[in-house]
């Protein structure tokens, strides 16, 4: 029931969902008074679903303190229950994004190894696709935090992205060694020592993100959050110039008419809707949030990735390879006390 457009562009997107996926089922939790009208229009999606009716919704301006105390029969703390109890593998929400977060932190509880979980994205770059963690979860973090997000960005692309060894950067203020604060610095140390497979790159700069320097950028929420919002931001400026200088004149709005075909490419390349929402990585569970503007075609990514995620077995990779930094810093005190700053 979460989004602006929901339930009628969530049971779209699971229609076009199911054109890429072999096999799926979902449970639906929501008004059934106004999702059986949908399910009958679309009776692929039906075949596979099953209704749990409830009419209790998470508003988008509910505080995330006030969902946990009066959303118990929520659509959305009813699917996360779902998964608590392995009834689900997973839950795609486009609802409120901080309920979400509480919730899942709540029911689920972080993975062994990991203190906080992170909102992680991925991005279109000069050289294909890089995924970016944390992006608003954690304001302020520790080198320990970091370090975490930057084994579950590797393990995600590694595991999704099908990168056999991807590279990690942590997101600075410049790309000498003794730039940034304490705690981007110290787990800079601990990467550099860790007998984990990571492909270290070192610090990498704003400029980096859309080169695609790296596959893992981390960073902390704050600083991740304003890139993301900047990056926004900057693509629709471009956008809304782009087409203002395509219908500027008559001779502009031929050459807009020749450029039509070229324009389409580009626009396919880097349409957001085919990097729609976040994961929540770190949890027992997957964790997906689609915009909560999204579309069919959107949500339907998002179901698609949340798909790949539970496929891939991400949780258990990530498991694994905290079982490894564990080991590195057991046997190597110095680093865990950098690593706290």
């Amino acid at each position: 029931m979460g989004g602006d457009y929901a339930p009628g562009m969530v049971v779209q997107g699971l229609d076009h969902a199911l054109a890429r996926l072999d096999s799926a089922q979902f449970l639906l939790f929501g008004d059934e008074n106004q999702l059986a009208p949908l399910l009958r229009r679309h009776r692929r999606v039906a075949q596979v679903s099953e209704v749990r009716h409830t009419d209790a919704v998470i508003s988008n301006d509910a505080r995330p303190a006030a969902a946990l105390r009066t959303g118990q029969s929520s659509s959305m703390r009813l699917s996360i229950d779902a998964v608590a109890r392995n009834e689900a593998e997973g839950v795609v929400s486009a609802g409120n994004t901080g309920a979400l977060m509480a919730m899942v932190k709540v029911v689920l509880k972080t993975l062994p190894g990991v203190d906080r979980p992170a909102i992680a994205s991925v991005f279109p770059t000069e050289r294909g696709r890089s995924v970016i963690l944390d992006l608003g979860a954690n304001v302020e973090c520790t080198a320990d935090n970091l370090v975490q997000f930057a084994v579950m960005g590797e393990v995600f692309a590694r595991k999704v992205l099908g990168l056999e060894r991807p590279s990690v950067g942590l997101l600075n203020v410049g790309e000498e060694q003794f730039k940034g604060n304490d705690s981007v610095r110290g787990a800079a140390r601990v990467l550099q020592a860790s007998l984990l497979a990571i492909d270290f790159h070192g610090f990498i700069e704003g400029t980096d993100i859309g080169a695609g320097t790296v596959d893992v950028i981390v960073t902390d929420g704050f600083t991740g959050n304003v890139a993301l919002k900047t990056a926004e931001g900057v693509a629709k400026l471009y956008t809304r110039f782009l087409r203002e200088s395509m219908t500027s004149s008559l001779l502009a709005k031929l050459g807009g008419l020749l450029a039509r075909p070229a324009l389409r490419k580009m626009r396919a390349r880097v349409d957001p809707r085919l990097y729609d929402g976040a994961m929540f990585l770190g949890l027992n569970g997957v964790v997906f949030k689609a915009h909560g503007g999204t579309d069919a075609v959107g949500f339907a990514s998002a179901v698609n990735v949340a798909v790949e995620l539970v496929a891939d077995r991400v949780n258990d990779g990530i498991k694994e390879d905290f079982a490894c930094v564990n080991r590195d810093l057991q046997n190597d005190p110095d680093l865990m006390v950098h690593s706290n700053g």
